[in-house]
């Protein structure tokens, strides 16, 4: 009988040791989780605002059209996609995409096109 009692007691304590400790190392990840990289959410926020500001800022270029031009931020990379009437406008687009605050790099993968698609 003694036998029996010493092993629930053991067995007891195995789980109490075993739940304290799974609960301070789960504790330990959402405290350091806090203090790691940004949410995928925030990330996404942020690659979206930064697109917008060198749309923006190409539209705001001197006879720069944007209206066949993509473009798409993640982390600080923009590429730039799309077609333009214009062969100059395409190392004008990477010059003034460079320009933007954020920009770490530029993809700028646009063509000659003409508008319309003719017919």
């Amino acid at each position: 009988m003694k036998t029996v009692n010493l092993l629930k007691a053991l067995g007891i304590a195995l789980c109490l040791a075993t739940a304290s400790s799974a609960y301070a190392q789960a504790s330990d990840a959402m405290a350091s989780g806090d203090m790691a990289a940004p949410s995928a959410k925030t990330v996404k926020k942020a690659d979206r605002a930064l697109g917008l500001q060198v749309r923006k800022a190409l539209s705001r270029a001197q006879g720069f059209d944007v209206s066949n031009v993509f473009v798409r931020a993640r982390g600080g990379a923009v590429t730039i996609t799309g077609s333009v009437p214009d062969g100059a406008q395409i190392p004008q687009a990477e010059e003034v995409a460079k320009g933007v605050a954020g920009v770490k790099s530029v993809n700028n993968r646009l063509t000659i096109g003409t508008q319309g698609g003719g017919g």
